[in-house]
C-alpha cells in the first residue's frame, strides 16, 4: 500500500524499491494500492520545502512507483491476498494518517483503517516500516511494533521520540536495530525487526536511522522474510 511517492510527502521510494525485490525474491506475486485522495500538500524535494501553488493526488503519484500498476486502495480485499504491506515516508503520516499533524490524536484514512482490521480479523500478516507502524498502533489496540530506537543517540535516530507516541496511542514498542550489533543473534533478522506473533504485526525501523542504504534493505528483507513466513506458504 503506497502513500505517493517521495520521502517527504509520500511513499519512501528505497523502501518501496527493497520491498518489491525482496518479495519478489521470495516468490510472491504482487498488486499495489494506494488511496484515491489528495496529498496532504506536496514537498519540493531539492529544497525541503512546500511548493504552494501545487497540489497532488496520492494514487496519481503512487502510480510512478508501481510503474503504472496500481488500484484504487477501496478496491483491496483481503479475499484476493495473503498479507499485506506498507513501506514508510512522511506520505504514511500524512496521507495515510494525520499522524504529522495531530500525533497521538491522529486519524487513520478510512481505507486504510478498514484494511488494517479486515486483514488482521482474517488472521492475516500486515508488514511495516519506518514511520509506518504507527497505523498499526492506533487501529489495532495493543499491537506490538517497532520503529527502532527511543532515543535519537546524537542524531542517529532523529524520529526517535515517535516511540513515544506509539505507547501513547496504546501500542507496545519493542526496541530494534538497523545494522547489526554484537553478541550477533543466532538469527540476526531478530534484532532488524520485530514479530508480534499474536497480531501477526511484522515491523522493521528502515529510515528511522540514519544509516547506510545496505542496512535499511537488509532490515526490511528480515521483514518481507517474516511477513511471508507468517502466511504459511
Amino acid at each position: 500500500v503506497l502513500s505517493g511517492c517521495g520521502v517527504y510527502d509520500g511513499t519512501e521510494i528505497h523502501e518501496a524499491s527493497a520491498i518489491l525485490v525482496h518479495l519478489s525474491r521470495g516468490g510472491a506475486e504482487v498488486q499495489m494500492y494506494a488511496p484515491d485522495v489528495p496529498q496532504m500538500h506536496v514537498i519540493d524535494h531539492s529544497k525541503g520545502q512546500p511548493a504552494e501553488a501545487e497540489s497532488r493526488n496520492v494514487l496519481v503519484e503512487s502510480a510512478r512507483i508501481a510503474r503504472g500498476k496500481i488500484a484504487s486502495l477501496a478496491k483491496l480485499t483481503t479475499a484476493d491476498h495473503d498479507a499485506v504491506i506498507f513501506p514508510g515516508g512522511f506520505g504514511a503520516a500524512k496521507n495515510l494518517s494525520t499522524f504529522a499533524v495531530d500525533g497521538k490524536d491522529c486519524k487513520v484514512n478510512k481505507e486504510v483503517e478498514r484494511v488494517l482490521k479486515d486483514f488482521h480479523k482474517a488472521g492475516k500478516p500486515i508488514g511495516l516500516c519506518c514511520i509506518s507502524p504507527v497505523l498499526a498502533a492506533k487501529v489495532l489496540s495493543g499491537a506490538e511494533v517497532t520503529v527502532g530506537h527511543e532515543e535519537e543517540e546524537g542524531g542517529k535516530w532523529p524520529y526517535a521520540g515517535t516511540a513515544g507516541a506509539i505507547k501513547e496511542l496504546g501500542g507496545k514498542h519493542c526496541v530494534k536495530e538497523v545494522t547489526i550489533s554484537f553478541p550477533v543473534d543466532l538469527h540476526t533478522e531478530r534484532q532488524f525487526t520485530h514479530v508480534d506473533t499474536k497480531n501477526k504485526v511484522v515491523t522493521t525501523p528502515a529510515f528511522m536511522c540514519e544509516t547506510e542504504l545496505h542496512n535499511i534493505f537488509d532490515g526490511i528483507g528480515a521483514m518481507v522474510k517474516n511477513v511471508l513466513k507468517l502466511t504459511g506458504k
